[in-house]
């Protein structure tokens, strides 16, 4: 069963719905752009297809990165409380306690960020 997708450029046409798919993802079909599948007569936004819903385009620049600091920014707060939990001093294991808190915060938001949907694209 085929797909056509129309675009503001023009039709394509794909041959599954996985191809769509691909195509959304590496940002050649927009959320805005209309599909139609073969035997059907009904035009559909690609964001209300559910398979292309849960497509995430990739992330490009900085927002590609910001995941990747983040986990390195909490492998350092952990190490570091490790570090000072690990001491002889009260004061240095306050401390490490107070580092290791900031980490589960800062997991905490990289977790609820990494499962939230993307806002839709507005032209």
């Amino acid at each position: 069963m085929g797909y056509r997708v129309r675009t503001p450029e023009g039709e394509l046409a794909y041959p599954t719905l996985r191809d769509v798919e691909v195509a959304y993802t590496q940002g050649l079909v927009e959320p805005n752009d209309e599909v139609l599948e073969d035997g059907h007569s009904t035009w559909r936004k690609a964001s209300s297809i559910p398979a292309l819903a849960r497509a995430r385009p990739e992330a490009k620049g900085l927002a590609g990165r910001t995941q990747m600091l983040s986990v390195l920014a909490a492998v350092a707060l952990g190490a570091g409380a490790l570090t000072l939990i690990m001491s002889d001093s009260w004061p240095r294991r306050g401390l490490g306690i107070v580092l290791a808190l900031a980490m589960s915060v800062l997991l905490t938001r990289l977790t609820a960020k990494a499962h939230k949907r993307p806002a839709p694209q507005k032209d």
